[in-house]
């Protein structure tokens, strides 16, 4: 069993990438292989969840020529030959891994397809709720039976049918939901709109018309008129910056620390962590570099300071998601308290996540109030060493080694391979802050030619 061995530490002063988006390495994936002609995709997240989604469209009959790949992991460029929208039948049921998103997407893609398709993945995805998915694809004359244990849950068998367009109001906040029901809206005649109760990631609708899919969004709603092909380009994907929101706190919650992320995704919808973090007294400086994929790109530098608590908001909630574990982390180590709530969401993550974080903030002697929906964290106390279960969820495991580099003794984060599913190099970037490195090369994820 693989595991994370952290210690204090007394300065970072650095600057280094992180991987590809993940969010948008599956999307990118799916477009590209809908796609009339050849796209280039560069910088693909080689991630088992990623590769599950790149494996899923390669299951279609998706061609993919790699160029790159980062060594022990995967593709991170390669040239991916689109089907025009006319997939082939799997020969067999799909593995999704551990990935909700790669799950929940292709559950939509394939709704409208002319044959039958069963998606499954590992026993964390089999406990996730995919009932958000299928009503409206349902409502849209979907066939999908969930087969798991569990109501409601994967596996999923998808009875290719001929869908009809819908206006589906989505009960929560999702960009999950929206973009499988926007993708199913392809394979439609007429206009399907999705109406979301609050901002989601809007990824899938930006890269939808970098591919020249028209897409019309007014206020919360958004539209796509079905029977349009998605046309062939080179993308780059930037780096993601769920990943980076582990530096961010580490280097955010160190009086005197200087880091720079470089050439990480600034999607507005996605950047709520980095409003937290600077609300909580880190200064962070945000410079776009390019614009060109349709995604604002660019560089986030981070000075440490003395953090005080904060309260999130219900509007920033759906935004922040993923990243709430490391804030929970940057809490700890504020003045004074931080609540969290309206996030139940957290409940049915790759673990629930509100659980996870209160057991090991309280293992390392953090002050912790657990709600239903959230937390409650007094900052200020000193963090000493535990050993931390990371109940296989990548989030907790990355979350809790942030969290050993502000506490006394050595702090042990056990079953780590997990975090390969979102970010490959994290152990290597790891042990180049544990040694307090200034070199980029120690920090550098390589990449060889195929």
């Amino acid at each position: 069993m693989s595991e994370f061995r952290v210690r204090s530490i007394r300065t970072l002063d650095a600057a280094f990438p992180v991987p590809g988006d993940k969010s948008m390495s599956h999307r990118a994936a799916m477009i590209a292989g809908l796609a009339d002609g050849v796209s280039t995709v560069r910088n693909f997240l080689p991630s088992e969840d990623c590769l599950n989604t790149l494996g899923a469209m390669k299951a279609c009959g998706v061609k993919v020529d790699v160029l790159e790949e980062m060594p022990g992991f995967g593709p991170t460029s390669m040239r991916i030959h689109g089907r025009s929208m006319k997939l082939e039948a799997p020969a067999k049921p799909i593995d999704c891994g551990n990935s909700g998103t790669g799950m929940r997407l292709l559950a939509g893609l394939f709704a409208g397809q002319s044959f039958e398709t069963e998606l499954f993945g590992d026993e964390s995805l089999s406990g996730r709720p995919m009932g958000r998915i299928t009503v409206p694809l349902g409502e849209m004359g979907a066939k999908i039976d969930c087969l798991g244990e569990k109501p409601g849950c994967a596996p999923l068998k998808i009875h290719g049918s001929q869908l009809h367009p819908i206006r589906y109001e989505l009960p929560v906040a999702s960009a999950q939901v929206k973009s499988a029901v926007l993708l199913a809206g392809m394979f439609c005649e007429g206009v399907t709109t999705a109406v979301q109760p609050a901002d989601t990631r809007d990824h899938t609708e930006r890269m939808l018309e970098s591919f020249g899919v028209k897409i019309v969004t007014e206020g919360n709603a958004i539209s796509i008129e079905g029977g349009q092909v998605p046309q062939a380009r080179d993308f780059r994907v930037p780096g993601d910056i769920s990943s980076a929101a582990f530096w961010v706190v580490a280097a955010a919650a160190l009086p005197g620390a200087r880091l720079v992320i470089k050439n990480v995704g600034l999607n507005p919808t996605r950047t709520a962590v980095l409003d937290v973090i600077e609300r909580m007294g880190a200064q962070i400086t945000r410079t776009v570099l390019s614009t060109d994929d349709g995604e604002p790109i660019g560089d986030v530098e981070i000075r440490g300071a003395k953090l005080t608590g904060t309260e999130l908001l219900r509007a920033e909630i759906p935004n922040l998601i993923d990243e709430i574990p490391v804030i929970a982390v940057a809490a700890a180590m504020a003045e004074g308290k931080t609540v969290i709530r309206n996030a139940k969401e957290l409940r049915v993550k790759e673990t629930d996540r509100i659980s996870t974080v209160v057991e090991g903030l309280r293992a390392m002697g953090g002050q912790i109030e657990e709600f239903e929906d959230g937390m409650e964290i007094t900052g200020g106390a000193p963090l000493h060493a535990a050993t931390i279960e990371s109940h296989g969820d990548h989030r907790i495991a990355m979350a809790f080694a942030i969290a050993g580099l502000f506490a006394s003794g050595e702090t042990v984060i056990r079953n780590t391979d997990c975090v390969n599913t979102s970010y490959p190099g994290f152990s290597k970037q790891l042990a180049a802050v544990l040694a307090e490195s200034k070199d980029l090369a120690d920090y550098d994820l390589p990449t060889v030619p195929a």
